[in-house]
């Protein structure tokens, strides 16, 4: 296992990005440039992370490419394959975003997202992306969310028969799909099930934790690590047996402060898993 977190940390330069990711405990990062950032930049920032040991994880897309609007669309069509022709320069473990929403919200919840049209229309997306990249060296990955497809395991594992390309693998968060009181309330067994099925093709991994709210009706709230119910030593031990260079990266939490406090927490945690 690689622990990391998603925020770069203030730095001045990129030697000072890995000097700090390391004191922080990190074995593994989320590179915090993109395709439009100058070569010579993208380069340093690689050589400091060799130089460090720091694995590098993911690199982001964050882009709506289903949107309704053909020029959106293509624009974001065309940053999710640069990305990940970044990310294969990088040697990166994948590159991810979300599958997109049929709606104006980029992240949406929308009833159009789980249409046969959504799924036709994911599977075409994520192998023109692969294809017209030609990747050798990472993965494309889709991030589930609790309102668009993959919404769980089996609905991964249908998306990666449907696609049909080799490098289309997995992004897990198991937060994201802990959307049900099945799922919340028996999350071991949810966490076998998700490496029963996934495994090896799991690339990169999130952690974070789930909160039951009190009020009517069902309501989980994503929330920092231990301030939730779920079991993250149990998680990460599941993702570590299925690869020990798994790296598990910490998300969205608001400054540096925080960051340090809750990879703390992680650390001890997760003390002595493998």
């Amino acid at each position: 296992m690689r622990l990391g977190t998603s925020s770069p940390l203030n730095h001045k330069n990129p030697k000072e990005w890995a000097e700090n990711q390391i004191k922080l405990g990190c074995r593994a990062v989320n590179f915090p440039l993109n395709s439009g950032d100058p070569e010579e930049k993208i380069i340093e920032y690689k050589k400091e992370a060799e130089n460090h040991d720091l694995m590098i994880a993911e690199v982001g897309i964050w882009r709506n490419a289903l949107a309704s609007d053909a020029r959106e669309r293509k624009k974001n069509m065309d940053y999710c394959v640069e990305q990940l022709r970044l990310a294969d320069f990088l040697g990166a473990r994948c590159a991810v975003n979300v599958a997109g929403a049929f709606g104006p919200v980029w992240d949406g919840h929308y009833r159009e997202n789980f249409t046969e049209n959504a799924w036709k229309e994911t599977v075409k997306m994520v192998r023109e992306i692969i294809d017209r990249a030609n990747i050798k060296n990472t993965y494309f990955t889709l991030e589930p969310m609790p309102w668009m497809i993959p919404t769980g395991p089996k609905e991964y594992l249908k998306l990666i028969d449907m696609v049909e390309r080799d490098r289309f693998a997995v992004h897990m968060d198991i937060i994201n799909m802990t959307n049900s009181a099945d799922r919340y309330f028996n999350p071991e067994e949810f966490v076998d099930e998700v490496a029963d099925l996934l495994g090896d093709k799991i690339r990169s991994c999130h952690i974070k934790d789930v909160h039951l709210g009190d009020n009517y009706t069902f309501q989980l709230m994503e929330c920092a690590p231990g301030c939730g119910e779920f079991p993250l030593r149990y998680y990460a031990e599941k993702m570590s047996k299925i690869d020990p260079e798994m790296p598990i990266i910490l998300e969205h939490l608001n400054t540096d402060e925080e960051y340090i406090k809750y990879m703390g927490y992680l650390k001890e945690v997760l003390n002595g898993v493998q």
